[in-house]
């Protein structure tokens, strides 16, 4: 049964999802992370609020909009509308308001029995290919009873279970998750502990020993690496990034992530500012060698979209 008083805030539900762990997959994304990595391509998973987006291509400035918000967060300026974030309540009175559609909301909140019925749905598709179900992010981690009773829920249905995760969380809460966890999408960004620091906001020691603990669970593993030129992809810390999984365990796989600019665009709408602008995707030729050094140490290792 359902516990119906769980709540989570999630930014998307995406099905047929075929990146996110083994076979066919609804994937639900979860709102914020305790990270801040400079590169990140989900600007609205960073918040673990719901927040207003503005598609400034489609605004008139019509003004419509500016009356209707009971906190006085909108303004017009030079021909657009912008909001005052730290006024605005997310009440979302803006959104049905604007005739052009330039207003979206990022996040909601739902149930887990809300959830569980659109992953129900696709069931058919999970048995046919071994899929499942994965939560993704921002942090799963950080709503640990919605994702706990998420899983329950699919593992008495026989569904496939995933957890999508950067890996900084206390231990009682990873363990308590894995308890309902098949497969595990582990995220390693930097092994120097200043340099992870100095790109993501946190140090690595937290992540380093969640991911051992990951390694013990029983689920299957795979360690996800956004490879971002001038941040990760020198080959001392790759072969670092190679001894630490191996040490781990033998059975454990690496997924490449080239570094790309497709989520630049949301950072717009929220009106943030991307820090990830000068970084670069490394060439193919540093791609293979990367890919190379994995293999070296015996570990598979396949590069991703």
């Amino acid at each position: 049964m359902i516990n119906t008083e769980v709540f989570g805030i999630i930014f998307n539900i995406q099905k047929f999802s075929v990146h996110d762990g083994p076979g066919i997959r609804t994937t639900v994304f979860m709102k914020g992370c305790p990270l801040s990595c400079r590169w990140c391509s989900n600007a609205e998973s960073i918040n673990p609020m719901p927040e207003p987006g503005i598609i400034v291509e489609r605004c008139t400035g019509c003004g419509i909009c500016v009356s209707t918000c009971p906190e006085d967060a909108i303004t017009i300026n030079d021909g657009k509308i912008t909001i005052d974030r730290s006024v605005c309540n997310s009440c979302e009175r803006c959104i049905p308001s604007c005739p052009e559609e330039a207003i979206t909301i990022y996040g909601k909140t739902v149930t887990v029995d809300e959830v569980f019925r659109e992953v129900l749905k696709d069931r058919l598709f999970y048995s046919g290919s071994s899929g499942g179900i994965t939560v993704s992010g921002g942090e799963p981690l950080g709503q640990p009873e919605f994702v706990i009773e998420l899983f329950r829920n699919c593992k008495e249905e026989k569904i496939d279970t995933c957890l999508d995760t950067c890996g900084y969380a206390s231990r009682e809460v990873l363990k308590d998750v894995l308890r309902y966890t098949d497969n595990v999408l582990f995220d390693l960004k930097h092994m120097d502990i200043e340099r992870h620091k100095e790109f993501t906001g946190v140090d690595n020691e937290r992540i380093k020993e969640n991911a051992a603990i990951v390694c013990k669970s029983g689920a299957e593993v795979l360690f996800r690496i956004p490879l971002i030129g001038g941040v990760n992809s020198d080959e001392d810390n790759i072969r670092e990034t190679a001894e630490f999984i191996k040490s781990l365990g033998e059975s454990n796989k690496v997924e490449i992530l080239p570094y790309h600019r497709l989520g630049v665009g949301k950072y717009k709408m929220l009106g943030r500012d991307y820090s990830g602008k000068d970084f670069e995707t490394p060439d193919e030729e540093t791609i293979g060698k990367l890919k190379g050094i994995f293999e070296h140490y015996g570990i598979q290792c396949d590069v991703g979209r």
